[in-house]
């Protein structure tokens, strides 16, 4: 699979999970592939510019094929059927083994890992932003930041931050460097970018390409 650079991702589906996951990831400016059933949605995300469209159900091969998986780093499967989800992974396992899949359920007591390579439970993220609305004085991070952006990324070979400490590297405004490349200090000046090391960055929108182009070239 691709590390460095924008990735290439395949997402079936573009109901309420798909088609927030496919914005996401188009504002942190990957290449998107969408295989969606319903001709609606089809032409909702045609009319965003946000990814190539194929119309058709992705649990068949022949509708799979036509993302050109040799091209495919990660392969989504995000439909509100875990049946569709579990088929569509177990195809591009067989179609194109090397491709990492990512598979949505219900099913929290079900084991996957043989399947698929990673697993979302939206149900269960959606839980704990009640818990945080029903308790007061504890909140996880993710109902806290608003529209920033926390994330771990990985320094490229080639990136212009590469191997360069803090106090050399002009980041936008709006961008900050929280950890160190072990993740047990906060990031200073002194701190090296070190190419192939994971660093959690915090970004505002409007800087968020911005930051990523430095860190993945």
């Amino acid at each position: 699979m691709t590390t460095n650079g924008p990735l290439r991702v395949l997402v079936v589906g573009s109901g309420r999970v798909g088609l927030q996951t496919v914005r996401l990831l188009a504002d942190r400016g990957h290449d998107l592939v969408v295989i969606e059933r319903r001709p609606d949605r089809c032409e909702q995300l045609a009319d965003e510019y946000l990814a190539t469209v194929i119309e058709g159900d992705a649990a068949r091969p022949s509708v799979l094929r036509q993302a050109d998986l040799d091209r495919v780093d990660v392969a989504a499967a995000l439909t509100d059927t875990p049946g569709t989800n579990l088929s569509v992974c177990l195809a591009v396992r067989e179609l194109a083994p090397d491709v990492r899949t990512v598979m949505r359920t219900t099913f929290a007591d079900e084991t996957y890992e043989e399947f698929a390579d990673a697993v979302v439970l939206p149900e269960a993220a959606g839980a704990r932003v009640v818990t945080n609305l029903v308790e007061s004085g504890v909140e996880t991070l993710e109902a806290t930041i608003g529209d920033l952006e926390i994330f771990d990324v990985t320094v490229a070979e080639d990136a212009p931050v590469a191997d360069r400490p803090l106090a050399d590297v002009a980041l936008p405004r709006g961008s900050l460097v929280v950890s160190d490349a072990d993740g047990d200090s906060v990031a200073g000046p002194d701190t090296v970018l070190t190419a192939g090391r994971t660093f959690v960055v915090a970004a505002e929108p409007d800087v968020l390409d911005e930051v990523m182009n430095l860190f993945r070239g």
